[in-house]
């Protein structure tokens, strides 16, 4: 008998991420919080929205993220826009340095989560739409939902 997956919803999700990017392939990260940040981010108090990951001296760090700061925290309370490092191996920053040196290409954070009682990212390697690939997509989805609306009405 297989053991159960420790599956939990996303504390902070970057809905626009699949909207302005082609995801490419995602990678799992660790990040260094302070203190009062992983409290803040276990209520759903973190903000993806137009946060990056880039590569600093040899290491990655999320620019751009928001964290709100604890309301029972003291003066020692966060600074909600702080860059944050993230942990990953050497070989993985190499490797991740490849893809984001080509032209267009981008680390953009897609959910935050906790798995195993640790704070994860979901990374990914993206490479900007244009506007005409956003058209496109909101056609295909919007012609799938009629799809689906139309089958359901005939079995129902």
């Amino acid at each position: 008998m297989k053991k159960s997956q420790n599956k939990t919803k996303p504390l902070a999700q970057n809905r626009k991420a699949s909207h302005d990017y082609t995801i490419e392939d995602t990678i799992e990260v660790g990040m260094v919080l302070q203190g009062t940040e992983i409290k803040s981010i276990r209520r759903g108090s973190a903000n993806l929205k137009d946060s990056f990951a880039r590569i600093y001296k040899d290491e990655m760090y999320v620019y751009n993220m928001h964290i709100a700061p604890y309301e029972e925290g003291n003066r020692y309370n966060h600074d909600p826009l702080r860059n944050r490092k993230l942990l990953l191996h050497r070989k993985e920053i190499n490797k991740l340095r490849g893809h984001i040196e080509q032209p267009g290409n981008a680390l953009i954070p897609l959910k935050l989560y906790i798995k195993n009682g640790v704070c994860k990212m979901l990374l990914g390697i993206a490479s900007g739409k244009k506007k005409y690939d956003k058209r496109e997509d909101l056609k295909k989805k919007q012609m799938k939902r009629d799809i689906d609306r139309a089958l359901k009405e005939q079995y129902r």
